[in-house]
């Protein structure tokens, strides 16, 4: 009768162990699926995100024409009125506010260094260009106003690959200072 005794503690062992190794590999499991729901609900929360954020973010955005620098007189066709981005010239312009126009192969290198272009129409009101003008005073480094009898509109907000454009009436403050915040300093060459 003992020896049965023996046999069963043996048993109990062996199906303990058994037990413990059974376990291991199911918390392994369970741990492996958590972990892969939680990488896999980031990367699609992620996507998401960005989805989200680039249909909310303010003004409209055009395709990256490249960054290539190009001398005077290079013959090149842009996809936005102003351009956002593509062929410029080596040299940007100082920040800060213009009574006459610049050409916009300059103006596109201050766009990629994170620049906000703050463009009008030269037969905009006075007390409408001074409003503008204002948004330099404001936030200075990064901003460019300037006239620019090529607009479609009165008044076009452009950053790297990101235009707004509106009319005289449609003016707001906000607006404006929503696609700054939203733009400057996010050109795809850092200058600080």
């Amino acid at each position: 009768m003992e020896e049965n005794v023996e046999v069963s503690k043996g048993e109990l062992k062996r199906e303990r162990a058994e037990g413990a190794v059974r376990r291991k590999r199911r918390n392994t499991a369970i741990a492996a699926i958590a972990a892969l729901l939680v990488i896999g609900g980031a990367v699609y929360g992620g996507v998401s995100y960005s989805r989200w954020r680039a249909a909310h973010l303010p003004g409209r955005p055009f395709e990256d024409q490249g960054r290539e620098h190009v001398g005077t007189g290079h013959q090149h066709v842009y996809n936005s009125n102003p351009p956002v981005s593509g062929w410029h010239f080596p040299q940007p312009a100082e920040w800060g506010v213009y009574k006459e126009e610049l050409p916009d192969e300059v103006l596109i290198h201050n766009l990629e260094h994170g620049g906000i272009w703050i463009s009008y129409k030269p037969d905009i009101s006075e007390d409408l260009r001074a409003k503008l003008e204002k948004f330099y005073e404001i936030y200075g480094r990064k901003i460019i106003v300037t006239p620019r009898a090529k607009n479609d509109s009165d008044v076009v907000l452009a950053a790297w690959t990101r235009l707004d454009t509106f009319s005289a009436a449609e003016y707001s403050d906000e607006r404006i200072k929503r696609f700054v915040k939203a733009f400057r300093n996010k050109g795809p060459e850092f200058v600080p």
